[in-house]
């Protein structure tokens, strides 16, 4: 496949030379300023998945192909993507920049150090870190050194840093901290949700970093050093342009985890996105009970987004998998499996209603599916009245995207009434959180320890609470038990902890045994890569 030269891609967008700030020869920043030129904004399609498991739904390729297959029949159609944090890469999940014929390039440079974003955002959280330190060492600042929250990042799976002891030499005073991973940030989250400089600075004054012996709130805006964790920020916080294979522009850009953070791209790359296509294809991470709902619940709130289409993502293999067969057999055709596993499909599809959007099934074709399981899908979701389609964009890109691209052209042409989020920020927290709980995840309700009601009083007391709920949860399950596959009935969700993301806008609830620092496995990813002779990156 011969891909687009990087600067026909830049003339297919149709954005002025201006506002392109190229980094090398196929990837650029584009200035914030390109968003004040008048333009009609696109339709907002919106792709998820079912609960992912080992065998890969392929959420990220499907967002690629389904671009692809909408550029095929005529449309334009620009995408909105997360970047990939170095954890997963190399940890147990690889790259994250589609596959096969639908995906993105220069691939290994996305999946590594890109533009420096990642870099630039785990240096500005780790300047609160320093700071807030030094002026707990000069007591300059009045904090209660035991109700410190603002951790420290990076961006690598590392379970050993979790919990670690700080200030052990002499001139300190030791206290517990640990680590947190870099897409965990609430600096993420800030820059993922701000629309401007000026509201990125104001979310960043607004972050709580800790608490006063009499449980007020200490603001990270009271280290007085905005000005400089922002210019660390100037260029993180413009989009990042790059494009698939295929040619189509691509927005990536922040990249916050869906299992402990809001899960999506910026609003920035978003909205970018929007103003130069007819049609903006953007994913949420993991599922829809997970990054589709946070999405719609905290992202589309906060910046007034309205999408126009939702896309779930199924394959055969995870619906096998969700009805009991297991990871080595999936190469085996089992329609009597798959019967089961849709249940998990009819779950997010029940979820999605709640939104009042239309939706399309896109069944990410694997080489080795039966014929009579693609049936299967299809029978089911026609007799649910649900426009499905076969997308075989892996090995066909757009060419293999084009009916599904037809299928959400006519969902996205189809009216809808006014956007309304699942529930109001004003209500109690319980409130909100019984809502997803019940609503999303199909519980009985939400239990919250003591712990977590301690925590919750405190903020209640501060005023931090009339906030949208971020759910801290297993991506594993449609529950709080990663364990629970297909879909579980009869469960409640326990609240363990709160954590605060004031500057972010939304409260953090932690469920089950969900970790901000994920681990590696036995065999990491990291020791399948290396150079070639010609410094060509191999096994990503």
């Amino acid at each position: 496949m011969n891909t687009p030269s990087f600067s026909d891609c830049v003339k297919k967008l149709g954005v002025d030379e201006q506002y392109v700030l190229p980094i090398g020869r196929n990837k650029a920043k584009i200035s914030l300023d390109v968003l004040k030129q008048p333009a009609t904004p696109g339709k907002l399609i919106l792709v998820s998945a079912i609960t992912p498991t080992p065998s890969g739904e392929g959420k990220t390729t499907v967002s690629v192909g389904l671009a692809q297959g909408l550029q095929a029949i005529g449309k334009k159609a620009c995408l909105a993507l997360r970047q990939p944090s170095m954890g997963p890469v190399f940890g147990r999940k690889g790259g994250a920049t589609g596959g096969g014929k639908s995906s993105l390039t220069p691939m290994e440079e996305i999946n590594m150090h890109f533009t420096g974003d990642f870099h630039a955002i785990t240096s500005a959280h780790n300047l609160i870190s320093a700071i807030l330190d030094n002026a707990m060492f000069f007591r300059t600042i009045n904090i209660d050194e035991r109700k410190v929250t603002w951790k420290r990042v990076m961006d690598m799976n590392d379970r050993s840093l979790r919990s670690i002891m700080v200030g052990m030499n002499k001139q300190g005073f030791p206290r517990e901290t640990g680590f947190d991973i870099t897409p965990a940030s609430e600096i993420m989250a800030c820059l993922c949700l701000a629309t401007s400089y000026k509201d990125m600075e104001d979310r960043v004054n607004r972050i709580v970093i800790g608490f006063t012996t009499d449980d007020k709130p200490v603001y990270a805006g009271e280290l007085g050093i905005t000005g400089s964790v922002m210019a660390l920020l100037k260029d993180a916080l413009m989009p990042n342009l790059v494009q698939s294979l295929e040619g189509v522009p691509c927005f990536l850009h922040g990249g916050p985890f869906a299992n402990i953070a809001h899960g999506c791209n910026s609003v920035l790359a978003t909205k970018m996105a929007l103003h130069f296509g007819d049609y903006a294809v953007t994913e949420a991470g993991f599922a829809f009970d997970l990054g589709a709902e946070k999405f719609l619940d905290i992202k589309c709130r906060q910046a007034g987004l309205s999408p126009s289409a939702i896309v779930i993502v199924a394959t055969a293999r995870a619906l096998k998998m969700h009805g009991g067969a297991a990871l080595a057999d999936l190469k085996n055709t089992d329609v009597d499996a798959l019967k089961k596993g849709l249940a998990n499909l009819d779950a997010h599809l029940d979820a999605a209603t709640n939104y009042k959007r239309p939706v399309v099934v896109a069944i990410n074709k694997f080489f080795d599916d039966s014929q009579e399981e693609l049936d299967a899908i299809l029978e089911h979701c026609k007799e649910r009245g649900v426009a499905c389609a076969i997308a075989d964009i892996f090995s066909e890109g757009g060419e293999g995207g084009r009916e599904l691209a037809q299928l959400v052209v006519e969902a996205a042409d189809t009216p809808s009434p006014e956007f309304k989020p699942l529930y109001e920020t004003t209500l109690p927290v319980i409130d909100k959180l019984n809502a997803i709980a019940r609503n999303i995840y199909g519980a009985d309700g939400v239990e919250l320890t003591l712990a977590a009601r301690k925590r919750l009083a405190q903020f209640e007391a501060s005023g931090l609470t009339d906030l949208p709920i971020c759910m801290a949860k297993t991506q594993n399950s449609l529950s709080d038990n990663g364990k629970l596959r297909g879909r579980p009935s009869g469960f409640t969700v326990t609240v363990r902890d709160f954590e605060i993301a004031n500057g972010a806008g939304f409260l953090v609830a932690l469920c089950g045994e969900i970790l901000r620092m994920p681990a590696l496995p036995i065999t990491p990813n990291a020791t399948k890569i290396h150079l070639d002779e010609n410094g060509n990156v191999i096994g990503l």
